[in-house]
């Protein structure tokens, strides 16, 4: 009996020409290209005549009344999923601020309207408007960030990955790299510093313990080969308890001593002092260059609180061998990039107004009574929206700073928990996240926290909207 149906539920399946000349299915033919649409039907009679084989009884089978209908909609569905983007905005409600897989940094309104500008026609990358003249590319920034650093040149490359990669080589190609056993840092994405080291083409000399080196530990190390004083600032873990570290300045005094530059790579690098908004203390960009570093590199899409790039400050002639490195071209910055990044910089200008015009240091500085209100008017449109279909409670919390930055940290924040007397807390948390538009929750103690820190100003209509769609689908 089922075999029997199965065959006449399959020879009821239409053909992909019957199909294209449905009424139903004109309007799609009219949007979109042709061969996407008889794409999109394929799929949707392939995945029909799979669920007819699969069925095991009566229960399991397609109502050939409803077989147009369910054509219709997964050729929609097919549509939808084919022409609508991959990269998406998406709402962080994890109150994680430099939220590695969505994307860090908050960009600027000035940077936004700067890459918004340079997106719509052509712009003087690599043209001195001057002289009418090819110019160059760094250009651009350099004069900010020496400016605002104090080193005397900069180059930018694509992430601090790539910056640190392009000064290993020029520096120290074939040649030894001394660096502390306890600073051989994973520096995100399994990428590691012995591996980029192996990469840049030098050779590494660990020296010390994991927990303590000396000054005399890489003095002992050098040697004919030795080319490079390297020093990595841990700033995604912290040791603590029975340590010590070599300073910068006393690796530089060495380096002078032994005619040897010295490097730090500072990660997530830092322009402003946090300490008076009661963060904790990270060493400073402008710090490394008056202790006399010769290379410094660090991020510029984490606490600088730019797009992604890899920022190389440092002494004049090392900045020039790099940016003549042959490997630099493969590792340059596009035009988008370089314009969100000098707008960003430039408002590094005028400090005293820094925290309120760049997102990451307002969402970092915010303070506990103005998340409370927040939380609360969130708590009570999200009540007024979803009824008595969630449980709607405010809490405190603890948000993070993100992206392997002050690991140790943790701020006071307020969320608004959520819990559904018919969904799970991971299903609410799933239908959030694959909504639109998606919401990205934390989930704990089984209840889904939205953590008012992360969250921008006028995304909390969207987030009612994507809880109404989330409860909307049933239990």
């Amino acid at each position: 009996m089922v075999v029997e149906k199965k065959q006449r539920l399959l020879g009821a399946l239409p053909g992909v020409d019957d199909v294209l000349g449905w009424e139903e299915i004109s309007p799609w033919v009219a949007q979109h290209p042709r061969p996407l649409v008889v794409e999109a039907i394929r799929s949707a009679i392939d995945s029909l005549r799979q669920q007819i084989l699969a069925a095991r009884g009566e229960d399991d089978m397609v109502d050939p009344e409803t077989l147009p209908n369910s054509i219709e909609g997964a050729i929609q569905e097919y549509l939808i999923q084919a022409t609508s983007p991959r990269l998406r905005p998406v709402i962080n409600a994890t109150g994680v601020v430099l939220h590695t897989n969505l994307g860090r940094a908050v960009l600027a309104p000035a940077a936004r309207e700067q890459v918004d500008r340079l997106g719509q026609g052509y712009c003087n990358l690599e043209l001195d408007l001057e002289t009418g003249e090819r110019g160059s590319r760094y250009s651009h920034v350099e004069e900010l960030l020496t400016r605002i650093s104090g080193a005397q040149a900069a180059l930018v490359v694509n992430n601090n990955a790539a910056a640190v990669l392009l000064a290993l080589n020029t520096l120290a190609a074939g040649r030894e790299v001394i660096v502390s056993r306890g600073q051989l840092v994973e520096i995100g994405g399994s990428f590691r510093i012995p591996e980029v080291m192996e990469w840049s083409g030098c050779r590494l000399v660990e020296v010390g313990a994991t927990n303590k080196t000396h000054p005399g530990d890489y003095e002992r190390a050098l040697g004919p080969e030795s080319a490079l004083l390297l020093k990595v600032h841990t700033s995604n873990y912290s040791i603590i308890g029975f340590t010590a570290t070599v300073a910068g300045a006393q690796l530089v005094e060495l380096g002078r001593k032994h005619g040897l530059p010295v490097m730090e790579d500072l990660g997530s690098g830092i322009l402003l002092d946090l300490t008076p908004y009661g963060l904790p203390a990270e060493p400073t960009v402008q710090e490394s260059v008056r202790a006399g570093i010769d290379v410094i590199t660090f991020s510029g899409d984490k606490l600088l609180g730019g797009p992604q790039a890899g920022i190389i400050l440092g002494k004049e002639g090392y900045i020039r061998a790099m940016k003549e490195n042959p490997l630099n071209r493969a590792l340059r910055i596009d035009k988008i990039t370089l314009g969100a990044l000098e707008a960003t910089l430039r408002l590094y200008l005028c400090p005293e107004d820094l925290v309120e015009q760049l997102p990451v240091l307002q969402m970092l500085t915010v303070s506990a009574k103005i998340l409370e209100r927040r939380a609360l008017a969130l708590a009570q449109r999200i009540k007024e929206t979803v009824d008595a279909k969630l449980k709607v409670e405010m809490a405190q919390d603890y948000s993070q700073v993100g992206g392997g930055a002050m690991p140790l940290a943790q701020l006071p924040t307020y969320v608004v928990a959520l819990q559904s007397p018919v969904l799970s807390v991971s299903s609410l948390a799933a239908r959030l996240r694959r909504g639109n538009p998606a919401v990205l929750a934390r989930v704990a103690a089984e209840r889904v926290l939205l953590d008012v820190r992360t969250i921008l100003e006028g995304e909390e209509g969207e987030i009612c909207i994507a809880l109404a769609q989330a409860l909307g689908h049933g239990g």
